[in-house]
């Protein structure tokens, strides 16, 4: 009982010295941290894929767990009754990227951090966590410059045999780099495949002048990732 008593004095003791101007100094905090943290998403992960847009519900999302741990720090039955009320909380939006589950966790460790008043971790964690995401994208970057992906043509044999230098030489002059990956025939038809990076035309445009350097049936291009079309 001693020790019961002497927790909740300490808590009476947290919930005095909570004066409001320090109250909404960490929830402006943790606001700005929240707002950081959805620019971060949309500039490195919003045009990838099909995320759920899950950044639009980062600011309420800091505010409220700021809220919600320094109503913690301030009332221990409030603390003992928190487990079983968020248990029966569920949540039916999938998460579509795995990086939404990386920025949903920097958002909850920032509103922490706001709550307990630890301003500088959050400096901290900020920085770490925008060298890592820059370091990731320049991985990205030097990887996409293998390959950003394949064009593939069908043609007749005979047409491949003479018009292949005058296609190899067009994709030197319109891509940073390719290579004729393969090539197969079937019932006279040739099927050429090009890996390519960095085009330096309009994907319309290519295949169009592409069609205008030979007897081509038709033209496929595939891109590596989401979004690489031009």
């Amino acid at each position: 009982m001693d020790k019961i008593f002497k927790t909740l004095e300490l808590s009476q003791q947290a919930a005095n010295r909570m004066d409001p101007s320090s109250f909404v100094l960490a929830l402006l905090v943790s606001l700005g941290a929240a707002l950081i943290a959805s620019f971060l998403y949309s500039y490195f992960y919003e045009n990838r894929g099909t995320g759920s847009q899950v950044h639009r519900a980062f600011p309420l999302l800091g505010i409220s767990i700021t809220t919600l741990f320094i109503g913690v720090q301030m009332s221990l039955p409030l603390s003992l009754g928190l487990l079983g009320a968020l248990s029966i909380v569920r949540f039916r939006t999938p998460i579509r990227e795995p990086e939404e589950i990386g920025f949903i966790m920097l958002v909850i460790a920032s509103s922490i951090t706001c709550a307990t008043f630890n301003f500088h971790l959050l400096a901290i964690l900020y920085l770490i966590a925008i060298l890592t995401l820059f370091c990731l994208k320049g991985r990205r970057l030097w990887r996409r410059r293998g390959r950003d992906g394949i064009l593939i043509l069908s043609m007749p044999q005979d047409k491949a045999t003479n018009d292949l230098e005058n296609i190899c030489n067009y994709l030197d002059r319109h891509t940073l780099s390719n290579m004729l990956e393969s090539s197969s025939n079937r019932e006279n038809m040739t099927s050429l495949h090009f890996s390519f990076s960095g085009l330096k035309k309009q994907v319309a445009q290519i295949q169009s002048e592409i069609k205008a350097l030979s007897e081509i049936h038709s033209i496929q291009v595939f891109f590596s990732r989401p979004g690489g079309i031009r």
